[in-house]
């Protein structure tokens, strides 16, 4: 029998609030209220555990993203404009509150669009919602331009002063990834609204519903129609539409390198502001006096995050080879002792890719490690019996000429080798066209001040990976993107300089 939502979802413990949701989930949100597609369209997002069809999603196409972004524009030149900045932040307070407040149905719909497990989604995605809004929008009131002294001197009657302000960028349009489908929204989201700018939203189509329960919390918060509008459909279509659109003043994705790459190219034309976080194929560098055990720990949580769907995922292993069998084989005992299963089920530890398409993107990865060399000490194959999964996989001996090594695979699979020289680890971290992470692992501070200066990458963890912080600027070198999240830098992201002289 063919999944399908109704023989599914009965089996899960999924909570009232999640199915009523459910119910009613598949409208855009434009200009304050819910809509259909101009077209009627609809689209279906699956259950990633089972392939089921958990609803039918509208279908944005030119129309639809030309009315949200009028709509984006009206909010900013009318009622938006007019609020302070502390009504701002009262209101971002406000919808923090109510994330905080509906946090286990968020996290349910979380686990069951994007496949990942409840625990996580509790714990990092929804986990982290109401601190980092909290965060942004304390910005709101600390946007501030500088006075400048003149710098040449124009005769005794020549007098002025300068000023900057710091003004909205305008109406921003965002392109969300479906690894993290509310923290990237989010991301985008909060430092528009905290620098007074409006946005148009497109989340993944893989991944829309946590997104459209934000949008309703959103207009429970009380911020006015249009300034948050999500509309929903295919990157092909929706998302073309929203990053070559000319009412935009500014684009900002998430997402792989390659789609980055138009997605700049149709902004150049209308010469939109664009801030790209891409993709990443991150080195974790284990020094011969590293920590063993808790190396292993943290380089299996470093590629098994999130089933490996992560731009920062530590997908390159090079370990000095004074430790390198005990550090690889400590790595493969626990991904062969990884229990997958769906999302939603309690005792998951790792649930399924997001989709068929990247299951068999990963396991081809796979295949072709193999095919040129390296050795699998665990996993290697995708799991029988329906779902996307794909076992957690550790490919040790690999060389730096493999595939797995030089390109994002973007699921749980280690490319693991020995190292027996510091410039030489270096040279080999470095060897890529990604430059968006990297993690050294020891307890020689003298070593790892000599390492992380060197490496080409836009955050460096040592004795850590995959922290991050509201506080903390986070982004990429080369391939990696341009552009920063989060803490102050993302603000100057959404914000333009007018400079002000006044003389007298």
């Amino acid at each position: 029998m063919a999944a399908t939502a109704e023989n599914i979802l009965p089996k899960y413990p999924l909570a009232d609030p999640a199915r009523a949701f459910l119910k009613r989930a598949g409208k855009m949100l434009i200009d304050g209220k819910w809509v259909a597609a101009d077209s009627g369209k609809t689209f279906d997002t699956e259950d990633p555990a089972s392939g089921a069809v958990v609803a039918k999603i509208a279908a944005a196409e030119k129309s639809d993203v030309d009315k949200a972004v009028r709509a984006a524009r009206a909010a900013l030149e009318g009622p938006w404009s007019t609020m302070t900045p502390s009504m701002r932040e009262g209101l971002m307070l406000k919808l923090a509150d109510l994330v905080e407040k509906n946090a286990e149905e968020l996290a349910q719909i979380e686990s069951l669009d994007n496949g990942k497990t409840v625990a996580m989604a509790r714990m990092v995605d929804v986990g982290s919602a109401p601190p980092f809004i909290r965060y942004m929008a304390g910005w709101a009131t600390k946007i501030t331009g500088e006075t400048i002294q003149p710098s040449i001197f124009r005769g005794p009657d020549a007098k002025f002063f300068a000023y900057t302000l710091k003004e909205p960028v305008g109406v921003c349009g965002a392109i969300i990834p479906w690894n993290f489908p509310l923290a990237m929204v989010l991301w985008k989201m909060c430092p528009a609204l905290a620098t007074g700018s409006t946005i148009v939203i497109k989340p993944a189509e893989q991944t829309p519903l946590s997104a459209l329960r934000l949008g309703e919390l959103v207009m429970e918060a009380g911020f006015p129609p249009g300034v948050v509008n999500i509309i929903t459909g295919l990157g092909e279509v929706a998302g073309a539409a929203l990053a070559g659109h000319p009412g935009l003043n500014k684009i900002a994705f998430t997402g792989s390198t390659e789609i980055g790459k138009i997605i700049a190219r149709a902004a150049a034309e209308n010469v939109t502001r664009v801030s790209l976080e891409l993709g990443g194929k991150s080195p974790v560098i284990v020094l011969p006096d590293a920590n063993v055990d808790m190396t292993i720990q943290g380089a299996a949580m470093g590629i098994f995050f999130n089933s490996g769907q992560v731009c920062t995922a530590g997908s390159r292993l090079y370990v000095h080879k004074k430790i390198y069998a005990d550090v690889v084989e400590g790595v493969a005992e626990i991904a062969s002792k990884m229990k997958l299963g769906p999302g939603l089920a309690p005792d998951s530890e790792l649930g399924p890719l997001v989709s068929k398409e990247q299951q068999d993107r990963v396991t081809s990865f796979i295949k072709s490690g193999i095919a040129e060399g390296a050795k699998v000490l665990t996993g290697g194959d995708a799991v029988s019996g329906g779902g996307y999964f794909v076992k957690p996989t550790v490919l040790g001996d690999t060389k730096p000429d493999m595939k797995v090594v030089k390109e994002e695979i973007f699921g749980p699979v280690l490319a693991a080798s020995s190292f027996d020289d510091i410039d030489e680890v270096i040279k080999r971290a470095n060897d890529t066209s990604y430059g968006l992470a990297a993690s050294v692992w020891s307890n020689d501070f003298r070593a790892v001040q000599r390492v992380v200066p060197r490496l080409k990458a836009g955050t460096v963890w040592v004795n850590a990976h995959n922290l991050i912080d509201p506080s903390v600027p986070f982004g990429g070198f080369k391939h990696s993107g341009f552009g920063r999240e989060m803490s102050k830098m993302v603000i100057d992201m959404y914000t333009e300089t007018k400079s002000v002289y006044y003389a007298f």
